[in-house]
């Protein structure tokens, strides 16, 4: 297998993604993180799985960061999570110190590469990847929408007691509080979710929603989610390394598209084999507007924050 994904953070989220994306025969996979021993530890465990799959590519395990070079997709998972009670603004300045030297690193040693961040406040450091790296802004994208979609379509079919796999979301903003779950394009075997669902059902899943992360951690008591994160994260990188040309929510560049600019924010995008090939603007009402604008207010705030 010639291709080859770099996955930084050896954690529970970082170590599903290896798994799953060598499991899927997708690419080969190095796992890096700080700790001595552990992402070689994960990676021999995952290798001597390998011969159960009758598939699947090379896993290995590095400290060095330098072991992203000849990757063509990196992601970028590493990063301290949210406790009980913790906001991802709080992340903020920690996890800029881990996300810096990563960046650093794949512009040293993988310039060529796409990137996908999934560390928290994730549009925050999606944005502080892509000015440390210098990639070109189409090459670095968030994982944001595409698990915020999932989890607003697990609690309809939930509600519904249909498969998920009827469900299709579209949730907007940034992954956080202020995130803008869109339930005029959302659907359940291609009807509108307001036909089946009374308005305050849907008001009350949109809200679920937006508190889907901190509902994990409480009942964690000790840590985050990760399996769905993981999942997501391999289903863009799915997309990318086999240029799908997925039409799904991630955060991504805006440079004036639905009045904002300069910031990463969850948007539909066309995801492909050149990362992110196309930003589609969807047609917002007022109030979905004004919502969305709230919520870029709030990445641009964590973004001057992080410079000041």
């Amino acid at each position: 297998m010639n291709r080859k994904v770099a996955v930084i953070g050896a954690g529970n989220v970082g170590a599903s993604t290896g798994l799953y994306i060598a499991e899927r025969a997708l690419a080969d996979v190095v796992l890096i993180d700080i700790v001595e021993g552990m992402p070689q530890g994960k990676a021999l465990d995952m290798a001597q799985t390998t011969p159960l799959w009758h598939r699947g590519g090379r896993i290995e395990g590095s400290n060095d960061l330098a072991a992203v070079k000849g990757a063509g997709l990196v992601i970028m998972t590493a990063g301290f999570p949210r406790k009980p009670g913790m906001s991802r603004s709080d992340l903020l300045v920690a996890n800029a110190n881990i996300v810096r030297p990563a960046a650093e690193a794949v512009k040293q040693h993988a310039p060529n590469a796409t990137v996908i961040v999934v560390t928290n406040p994730l549009d925050v450091m999606t944005w502080l990847f892509w000015k440390v790296s210098g990639l070109p802004k189409d090459r670095v994208v968030g994982m944001a929408g595409i698990l915020d979609s999932a989890r607003m379509r697990t609690f309809i079919a939930m509600e519904l007691g249909v498969s998920p796999t009827d469900v299709q979301a579209m949730v907007l903003g940034g992954h956080g509080d202020s995130m803008v779950p869109l339930a005029r394009y959302t659907t359940v075997g291609g009807i509108t979710l307001s036909e089946l669902v009374p308005a305050e059902r849907v008001a009350a899943i949109a809200q679920r929603t937006r508190d889907g992360g901190a509902e994990i951690v409480k009942l964690l008591k000790t840590g985050s989610a990760y399996y769905a994160p993981a999942m997501c994260a391999v289903e863009m990188a799915e997309a990318i390394l086999t240029d799908q040309k997925r039409l799904v929510p991630c955060s991504a560049h805006l440079d004036g598209q639905y009045g904002l600019k300069d910031l990463f924010i969850g948007v539909p995008v066309l995801l492909g084999g050149r990362g992110v090939e196309k930003i589609v603007e969807l047609k917002l009402s007022a109030e979905e507007s004004a919502a969305l604008q709230k919520s870029g207010k709030d990445v641009a705030d964590m973004i001057a924050e992080l410079q000041a």
